[in-house]
Order: C-alpha cells, then structure tokens, then sequence
C-alpha cells in the first residue's frame, strides 16, 4: 500500500514541497505520496492524531505550526528543543518524532560553497524563528563569533542570551551592522524584507562589504533580492535561498527513506517551478 507523507501548514497553497518530494518519490522508485494539508491551529492536535491512525510514513511542519507541534509528539530531538522548533516528523514504530532540519539544511548549502565555518566571522540579520534556528545550529558547529544585527536590538539581545552554545556573540543595530559589514565572512539575511510583493525593501545597506564575503538571504521569491544584488555588486559571492529549502527537504527525505537524494535535481525542479535558471547565484 502507498505510503503517506505531508506538509502541515497555514495556510499551505504556496508550498514546492509536494512537487520537489512526489518527484524523488517516483525518481528512487518509493512507493509513497506527498500531500499538502492547511490545517488550522487550532487543528493541529487532531491533525496529528489522523496521520497516525493511518500510519503516515511522516510529514513536515510549516507556518504557524513549527512551535506548536511539539506537545503532540512522542519523542522530539535534542537541536529541536533547543530551537524550540520542528519542522520534520518520523513515524518509527507507531512514535512520532520531531527533527529540525531547517539549520543543518542551511550548513549543508554553505559546504556546498567551500565556506568553513570554524573559520568564519558570522553576521545574521533577523532575530526571529528562522534566525534562532540557523543561529543555534551555526552556533553548535563552532564559529570565530555570530553577531545578531535587528531593528529591536533588545530583541537579537534575547536571542543571544538564549543560546545552549558558549561562543562569542552579540546583539547589534542594523545601523552598526552596516557599519562593521566589512568584518563578516557569511552574512545571512533571514527577515522578510525584499520577499514579493515588496521587492524595493532591504533590511540593511551591503555598501561596506568584504569582497570575499559570502551573503545568504532565506527569500526564494524573487530569487535574488535587492540585498544579494547589492552585494553581488560589491564582489561577494551569493547564496539563493532555495539552497536552505532544498537541502532542509533532503534530510528530511534521508530521515523517512535512509536515502540522501540528488540535491542538483531537487535544486532544478524548483528553479523550474519558480521560473528561474540553474546559474541564477554565484
């Protein structure tokens, strides 16, 4: 019988994870099916209930549930709890598992660019669920510093004092941000700013940036926003943010089937769907 998976959000219609899965399914030849469901909060205890009674092989989490999820399963991983986030479920035995994939998914992007980041001065720009998940999960692999740049310093201030990992690290204003650009080896961009329909919006001038740099924004819609042409321009190396969607996918493929999947292949289908090239960063 076809086994279920799904991706459990509010709402759901925009998701590529359907697509990108259903296709990997066919490709490694699984015998398995990808869904997506809207689901409202206030639904989502009885949500879960229904995909274990029909023995759901697994599923994702997305907006607004990725906190919410966590008291209605069985097990949750450690990195998980530490973000307070989970984006992956596994069904092994009967147990619903939680996983977050989101960080680990953005590191294996940065391999992907020859970027270390034992190496590296690390800038993130953002103090919300996505910077606390890449922040905690850089942190854990032991970076030079991670400095966290918001619009509300006391904000980015919270998220410091809340990370499990003893490393160096600080809150900033976006103003200081754009004056010590010059100081980060990665920065990352993980606001909504420059996100469609606001294509104009950009949280914080990239004018001081070392030309070596390497900047990453989480947007994917447009591919590249104003931030990562205005650092292009600068001479530093971009990073799209379908890197950090199409690698949190693929662990989580690896965690419901034991396979590591084709990223360049996962990478090209949601180009296609969003309309872009292959060559579109770098």
């Amino acid at each position: 019988m076809k086994k279920l998976f799904a991706v459990l959000g509010d709402p759901i219609g925009h998701s590529m994870s359907p697509v990108m899965h259903n296709d990997l399914f066919s490709f490694y030849n699984i015998d398995a099916h990808y869904l997506p469901f809207q689901v409202k909060p206030e639904n989502l205890g009885d949500a879960v209930k229904g995909l274990k009674a029909i023995g759901a092989g697994g599923f994702n989490v997305t907006i607004p549930h990725k906190s919410a999820i966590i008291p209605f399963l069985d097990e949750v991983d450690e990195l998980a709890l530490q973000i307070g986030a989970v984006n992956t479920v596994v069904n092994k035995n009967g147990k619903f598992i939680g996983y977050n994939t989101d960080g680990l998914g953005f590191l294996k992007g940065l391999a992907d660019d020859g970027l270390s980041i034992t190496e590296s001065k690390v800038l993130i720009i953002g103090a919300g669920g996505a910077a606390r998940g890449i922040y905690f999960t850089i942190a854990k692999s032991g970076p030079k510093a991670v400095d966290i740049a918001n619009r509300t310093v006391e904000k980015a201030a919270k998220l410091v004092e809340e990370c499990p990992f003893q490393i160096p690290s600080k809150a900033i204003s976006l103003s200081e941000a754009a004056e010590t650009m010059g100081e980060y080896d990665l920065i990352i961009q993980t606001t909504m700013s420059g996100m469609s329909p606001n294509l104009d919006e950009q949280p914080v001038s990239m004018e001081n940036i070392q030309d070596q740099a390497l900047v990453c924004d989480i947007i994917y819609n447009p591919l590249e926003t104003k931030l990562l042409r205005e650092a292009k321009q600068k001479g530093a190396r971009i990073q799209i943010g379908i890197e950090m969607f199409v690698y949190q996918g693929a662990l989580a493929f690896e965690k419901w089937t034991g396979i590591f999947p084709d990223a360049k292949r996962m990478r090209e289908n949601v180009l296609q769907q969003l309309g872009g090239t292959s060559n579109v960063n770098r």
